[in-house]
């Protein structure tokens, strides 16, 4: 691997948008965590304007299939972080060329491991043993040395994502004796660093166990902290109990007023309890509604079709989300069923490059790929569907094909792709142009 990662003046070279008085400059740390520079992202003014943007305007029909999308081109103003309007093609004041690229909404990678990856470093591949304690072991005696430059291997991470037309995460973060709050601290510096490029909330959760490990009194540090979501882990498999693990997570995020995300990757039959138990602390404290997930929820792979319908509408009625890598093989997820029902289903490359995995591409539009490829959705409307993966919510027409975004108001994170539609971006993959995130130009 490039141990210089992406750097921004490579975006700008490669974007095709015209943009080179954008300053854009790469970070440059050898190995400490400190400041490393200001964000040199441009708004070029809290005013400018876009011309040649493509846009969907709706579903081209043969009877009642859709068979086709529609577009057109447009101008789009954009003004202090929103989209403050949208005109027809050349409103005859100084605009940027958008080259009749495809604006989406930005791309936001829902499941990541930001403080410790091994990105930018050299080339290592995985070396698992011992399960997920063997793993812990191995943390235990590799984090100290990745503590040491995490800062810069986060911020190059960032790039990365920023190059696949990610502008917001929600990061994981390692909080346990080993790290204590360092892993934490050395990431918030990174995106203070990146503020004006990326934006992230915090999930802090017990690599190492809550009380396998004696995490607990830093789990209560961090939830006071400027954090969004508690976390936990595999509560029979590490802990060895589902309600003293999952109640002192539950009240943790309650006192602290904070969401719940938790890893649960146990597939058996601990796994379908935690979930279970976790839908019933949900139903009992109505304030967890909607600001509580599951990350992986492999359990729910090994159910047969009955117990997957009746676990998604539970799952829907309690608002519990589920957060999925999308897992292929022998643990496919059952992620059509999960948004038949409501459920809010997100994804994340979780590992980029660390000693967990290395598969991570830092692409959730390659997430939303794979989905339709696992799931059959290879008609334009069924494709069209899955950039929701990409986006963890809005895409720009609905059900009947009418157009819901952008509209004017609307927040300005967006991505101009080189693609004719949404469900050709994600059966193509295709090339990320320009991200913009809060009507800041990234590249």
């Amino acid at each position: 691997m490039d141990k210089r990662g992406i750097s921004r003046k490579d975006f700008l070279k490669n974007s095709g948008l015209g943009l080179a008085t954008i300053a854009f400059m790469p970070s440059v740390l050898q190995g400490k965590n400190k400041p490393l520079h200001e964000d040199k992202t441009t708004a070029l003014g809290k005013t400018y304007a876009l011309k040649n943007v493509r846009l969907e305007t709706g579903f081209e029909f043969e009877g009642d299939e859709v068979v086709a999308t529609k577009t057109g081109l447009f101008s789009v103003e954009i003004e202090n972080g929103k989209i403050k309007k949208i005109s027809p093609n050349g409103t005859g004041k100084e605009e940027i060329d958008a080259k009749g690229m495809l604006m989406l909404p930005s791309f936001r990678d829902m499941h990541i491991h930001l403080d410790k990856t091994l990105y930018a470093e050299k080339w290592r591949a995985v070396r698992r043993s011992g399960g997920i304690k063997g793993m812990i072991a191995l943390e235990q005696k590799t984090m100290p040395d990745m503590l040491k430059n995490s800062t810069y291997k986060a911020e190059k991470l960032i790039e990365l994502l920023q190059s696949q037309g990610t502008g917001f995460a929600r990061s994981h973060v390692n909080i346990e004796p080993t790290s204590k709050l360092d892993s934490l601290k050395n990431l918030q510096i990174a995106l203070a660093n990146k503020k004006n490029s990326f934006g992230a909330e915090l999930v802090v959760f017990p690599q190492h166990g809550l009380y396998y490990t004696d995490s607990l009194p830093y789990m209560k540090e961090a939830a006071k902290m400027d954090i969004d979501f508690i976390g936990g882990l595999d509560p029979t498999n590490v802990d060895g109990s589902i309600q003293r693990t999952m109640d002192t997570t539950i009240q943790l995020a309650l006192d602290n007023n904070k969401g719940i995300d938790i890893h649960l990757h146990e597939s058996g039959k601990s796994g379908l309890d935690t979930i279970e138990y976790l839908i019933d602390k949900v139903n009992e404290n109505p304030a967890l509604k909607g600001k509580t997930f599951v990350s992986h929820a492999f359990a729910l792979a090994a159910l047969d079709k009955v117990k997957q319908e009746t676990i998604a509408e539970q799952l829907a009625a309690a608002q519990v989300g589920i957060i999925s890598t999308i897992p292929f093989g022998g643990m496919i997820m059952p992620i059509p069923t999960l948004l038949k029902h409501g459920v809010n289903v997100m994804t994340g490359n979780d590992s980029i490059v660390d000693y967990w995995s290395t598969m991570g591409t830092g692409s959730v539009l390659q997430k939303a790929n794979l989905a339709a490829q696992l799931y059959g959705q290879v008609s334009e409307f069924g494709l069209s569907r899955m950039l929701r993966l990409a986006t963890a919510g809005p895409i720009p027409l609905d059900e009947k094909g009418v157009q819901q975004w952008p509209k004017a108001g609307d927040d300005a994170d967006l991505v101009l792709v080189d693609a004719s539609c949404s469900a050709e971006a994600v059966s193509r993959i295709s090339p990320i142009k320009s991200l913009i995130y809060k009507g800041n130009i990234v590249f």
